[in-house]
């Protein structure tokens, strides 16, 4: 469901920055969500540099959250980069937990009305799982353990009061393609890829069919699934999961255009309309959960990922 294993030569972008939103934990009829941040992409600009010349940041705050998320606001746009170029931004458990937290805490801010994530670097939005973690998991309960995880980190995005956009600079693979799919509205370029290649390592595909299906139907589903094929930015377009193809140096801007649309909705009415979208595809996201668990499980204890994964970066290591 969340693990990837990258090609190492992914089409270069001049973009540097891209938005994605997160799920946060919902129980009951209690839908407060919040805002947290991914670090992906490869070294970029400094994060006030993704504001355009004419624009002026009237809050002027940049903060890091942590090493590997950035946060900067302006107006009432909130922006989260993944910072952890070096990886293609790739998360691990922990960067996952401080995003999750980020988006928390911004869910709570009533001067944040639009959250928009993006990726550091002209690469990469996020590569998805950082899989030297995972390929260190020994039995399949590592496994089942890791993947229940994601619930929280996905509620919360789910679970958000306000608009999330993401800014695709660059590649959104396996569990960041999934993430991605999870924010409202998606700007990109032609070089930015999606798609769920989690079988090339071995991994199960579990939320990643669930989200693609009522977007992109049974048909194609399968077969992005069955061959971990990545689309690029003018066929996402085509298919509905960009929303809006622009230049790769126009992405943050269109971002931000975006953003001052949504940001001047009722609030109320955006806070009950995004519940009401969770409410419709709740009994799905808990069925995934409840049967992935036992898929997972049963995936890492055969030892097929691991050694997937291995292969992976042997080979990898050969080319470098």
């Amino acid at each position: 469901m969340n693990c990837y294993a990258l090609e190492t030569r992914l089409p270069a972008s001049s973009l540097g920055r891209i938005v994605t939103p997160v799920l946060y934990r919902c129980s009951g009829q209690q839908y407060r969500s919040s805002v947290c941040t991914i670090a992906i992409g490869l070294v970029g600009r400094p994060i006030k540099q993704i504001h355009s010349s004419t624009r002026t940041n009237t809050t002027d705050q940049t903060k890091n959250m942590t090493d590997t998320i950035l946060l900067t606001r302006e107006q009432s746009t909130a922006i989260v980069t993944l910072n952890r170029p070096e990886k293609l931004n790739a998360w691990d458990s922990s960067m996952r937990e401080s995003l999750r937290q980020t988006l928390i805490q911004l869910n709570q801010d009533e001067q944040i009305r639009v959250i928009i994530i993006t990726g550091s670097g002209e690469r990469a939005f996020c590569a998805g799982q950082d899989l030297e973690e995972t390929m260190q998991f020994k039995t399949g309960e590592e496994g089942r353990d890791w993947f229940m995880s994601w619930r929280d980190f996905y509620d919360a995005l789910r679970c958000l009061d306000k608009a999330c956009i993401a800014a695709l600079n660059g590649v959104a693979a396996g569990s960041a393609f999934q993430f991605a799919m999870l924010t409202d509205v998606r700007v990109g370029h032609s070089g930015s890829r999606m798609g769920q290649p989690e079988i090339n390592s071995g991994i199960p595909s579990v939320l990643g069919p669930l989200l693609m299906l009522p977007r992109l139907g049974l048909s194609r589903t399968v077969e992005l699934t069955l061959t971990g094929r990545m689309m690029d930015g003018d066929e996402c377009h085509r298919i509905g999961l960009i929303h809006h193809l622009v230049d790769s140096d126009q992405v943050m801007e269109k971002s931000f255009e975006v953003a001052a649309e949504l940001a001047g909705k009722p609030p109320i009415a955006m806070r009950l309309n995004r519940q009401r979208f969770r409410e419709m595809t709740q009994a799905d996201f808990d069925d995934a959960f409840a049967k992935g668990a036992a898929i997972e499980a049963e995936g890492f204890a055969s030892g097929e990922p691991q050694r997937a994964m291995q292969a992976f970066f042997e080979a990898r290591s050969t080319v470098d």
